[in-house]
């Protein structure tokens, strides 16, 4: 991690678009490198850029931005050597911009001299268009690490730590990064607090192992997970000890289950600490990024809390259920977002009023939120993070649990962190966890590492585990090709033709449950009997043979609502891409035309955007309507109010949304209310995170993307509750994109 700075405020940078700089075409085009020379040749390069879609013209601006500032310093101060921004600074600036867009926090000058044209967005098959303006690496092909340092030696755009210019150069000599200021600064912040909340983690500071092992013990009657250590156990120990921690595992190894456990022992050492009229609960709240992953811890942990038995942590063990929350929060209603603004209304001047903060599915904070978040904790309050440090990371800059968890694995524990753990648990750790150099941070993470969902004889399970494998490639793709065709009762693996219409249509309207063995009959659960999987048929069917009559009840009808809501959870299409005919927008108009083939549902062949069936996800929260985005509401025929009373038969659509607070009520929403919405019949692994589906079916596209990496298959097959379909298209990419990571640039991780 980096090391820590002063408090300096980051500086906005964003400029308006300044006036083209012109340049002879043929200048560019017989010598691509005087861009790294000549300022009109190199505006004139990231134009082209900017036309081809190679670079946002938001990073052109940026880089007219800083050009039009240093000219006009230069030419107010001539005297002071105040020089205008050479072409390689300003590339380098256009470049840190562009990364921001990719999930990048900044520009690694080192990595990017290795492969140039890994710092554009370029078409994964390369650009089809005539006339493609000059690569990176042509463009840069006799650059050096030094001479491009040596350029951003300009005190008035770039420095090397705290101050007010809008680049700042970190890192060592060897790999120095760029960022922008603002997010060098989140963070610094990041850093700085974190490091503030480890202290106290040390032997001598830590809470008394001694006070802790009745509460953990009364806990934990009986191991949650086989010998030699309950991992759910030890992570509430190491979070009870410290006011940060991590909390990281895979789809049902607990975490949800861990940290209502962590939080009855807070709350119970809280009511043993209490004298008389003293005694206090902890004021503790519960946030998720998204308002579906807020929705959904809420439903878990009010269940948890309900059935929890917490006999022998209080006098009062009822007392003690009552203060543990059970309601979630997204964390931009929890620190009061501005509209257009980035700042929120709790910061470090109106702290939140809180004493524990619980964070799930944090692998979807992105830098800015995290650096928010943290700065609007008071001092003594507890941050505890929960999230699977192998999904995707968060869609906007940064990968923040990602590069605080590289080393979880590993464990990493000191002696002296082992001996406290064994005193407070009762449970030594394995020996291959322990490390007499390991890190503070190290000491605040707990890694669970048994699946209670998927079991030895599950293949979503087993083919999770091959796409994480470190192993040789040849080793990973015997591993990943064992699992899709050892026959394992939950797992299908279809492969698709570019034009298969016909197999896509099956999919998505039975859910070809005759691709698995037995058909997916007879499979059992630990709550009896699993019905086969199924498509989207089997949502739409609900909805037409349980609708209620027009002169039913509203109770009637939100049970109607309730019903096909569940029914639409029993089968998700997920897909990696937005554009393409295996993307999101080719999928949804594809399924659309088969459903509509099948006559379940009717949109008059796509000229009504509005129709009976039509599922929707929120993509923007709309805090008017008390809708987040994520969120997923059916389009259903409600009657008209005058209908009721016998006066017409017309029908009104309305959408159909669950509440999200925890209850099982419907929000009802008129379609001309709903502005930020879209068709989902098909939606992209990113937009599924937080979410679990009893039937998956991941379809892959047919050609190499970027995009297409071992995070993003391994989230979209772990939101497969009980049965995943793995769809290939073309020759295949699964082993391909099994074998890339997301490899975000930050300076955390270091």
């Amino acid at each position: 991690m980096m090391p820590t700075s002063s408090n300096t405020s980051p500086i906005t940078t964003d400029a308006p678009e300044t006036a083209l700089i012109q340049a002879p075409e043929n200048a560019l085009i017989r010598a691509p490198e005087n861009a790294l020379a000549d300022h009109a040749v190199l505006f004139a390069l990231l134009d082209r850029w900017v036309e081809r879609g190679w670079l946002r013209s938001l990073d052109r601006a940026f880089a007219a931005f800083l050009h039009r500032e240093a000219n006009r310093e230069s030419g107010n101060d001539k005297e002071s050597g105040v020089s205008e921004a050479s072409p390689l600074l300003l590339l380098a600036a256009a470049l840190a911009s562009h990364q921001l867009g990719r999930g990048h926090v900044c520009l690694d000058l080192a990595q990017t001299l290795a492969t140039p044209d890994l710092a554009l967005s370029l078409p994964p098959e390369g650009d089809s268009l005539e006339d493609p303006p000059p690569l990176p690496s042509r463009v840069m092909a006799a650059l050096d690490l030094a001479a491009w340092r040596a350029a951003l030696a300009q005190p008035e755009l770039v420095a090397e730590g705290p101050g007010s210019t809008p680049l700042v150069l970190a890192g060592s000599r060897e790999r120095p990064r760029l960022y922008l200021r603002r997010y060098w600064q989140h963070e610094q912040d990041i850093h700085s607090r974190i490091v503030a909340r480890l202290g106290g983690t040390d032997n001598d500071d830590a809470p008394d192992a001694a006070r802790l092992r009745p509460i953990l013990d009364a806990l934990f009657p009986e191991p949650t997970q086989p010998a030699p250590i309950d991992w759910q156990k030890a992570a509430c120990a190491l979070a009870g000890r410290s006011r940060f921690a991590v909390i990281t595992g895979g789809p049902g190894t607990g975490k949800t289950t861990t940290v209502v456990r962590l939080l009855a022992l807070l709350q119970a050492q809280a009511f043993g600490e209490g004298e008389g009229t003293r005694e206090q609960a902890l004021r503790i709240r519960l946030a998720a990024p998204t308002g579906k992953a807020a929705a959904r811890l809420n439903e878990s942990i009010a269940g948890q809390v309900a059935r929890f038995n917490l006999n022998g942590l209080a006098d009062d063990p009822e007392r003690l259920r009552e203060v543990i929350p059970k309601e979630v929060s997204t964390l931009h209603r929890l620190l009061g977002s501005r509209p257009d603004t980035r700042r929120f209304r709790h910061d470090r001047h109106n702290p939140l009023p809180l004493d524990v903060l619980v964070v799930d599915e944090a692998s979807m904070v992105d830098v800015g939120m995290m650096a928010a978040m943290l700065e609007a904790l008071p001092p003594w309050a507890r941050l505890v993070l929960l999230g699977d440090k192998d999904q995707l990371a968060s869609v906007e800059a940064g990968s923040v649990l990602g590069d605080l968890c590289a080393r979880a694995e590993g464990g990493h524990y000191t002696p002296a962190t082992a001996e406290w753990l064994a005193q407070a648990t009762g449970q030594p750790l394995p020996e291959n966890t322990l490390d007499a150099d390991g890190q503070p941070l190290d000491q605040a993470i707990a890694m669970l590492r048994v699946s209670h969902r998927f079991t030895a004889d599950s293949g979503i399970g087993q083919l999770a585990a091959a796409i994480n494998l470190e192993a040789e490639p040849a080793d990973k793709r015997k591993a990943i090709g064992d699992a899709l065709n050892h026959g394992f009762a939950d797992l299908s693996h279809l492969k698709l033709s570019a034009d298969d219409e016909r197999g896509l249509a099956r999919l998505a309207v039975t859910g070809c449950p005759e691709r698995f063995p037995h058909a997916g009959q007879g499979r059992l659960s630990r709550d009896g009997t699993l019905p086969p999987p199924v498509g989207y048929r089997h949502f739409l069917s609900v909805m037409a043979e349980r609708r209620p009559t027009d002169d039913a009840t509203q109770e009637a009808f939100d049970d109607w609502a309730r019903a096909v809501l569940a029914a639409h959870g029993d089968f998700q299409l997920l897909c990696a891409l937005r554009r393409g005919p295996w993307g999101v927008e080719g999928l949804n108009e594809r399924v659309r035309q088969a459903l509509e083939r099948e006559k379940l549902i009717d949109s008059q062949d796509g000229r009504q955007r509005w129709y009976p069936g039509r599922p929707v996800l929120v993509t923007k929260n709309d805090y008017g309507l008390g809708l987040m985005n994520g969120d997923i509401g059916i389009t259903l025929d409600m009657p008209r109010p005058s209908a009721a009373n016998g006066e017409t038969n017309r029908r009104l659509l309305r959408v159909a949304f669950p509440a999200g607070d925890g209850t099982d009520r419907i929000k009802w929403v008129l379609p001309s209310r709903l502005q930020s919405v879209e068709t989902v019949f098909a939606m992209t692994v990113h937009k599924s995170q937080g979410s679990e589906f009893t039937h998956a079916a991941l379809v892959l596209p047919d050609a190499p993307n970027p995009i297409l990496t071992r995070e993003l298959v391994y989230t979209g097959i772990t939101r497969a509750r009980h049965w995943l379909t793995l769809a290939e298209t073309g020759r295949g990419q699964l082993m391909d994109a099994a074998q890339r990571r997301v490899m975000r640039v930050s300076g955390l991780g270091g």
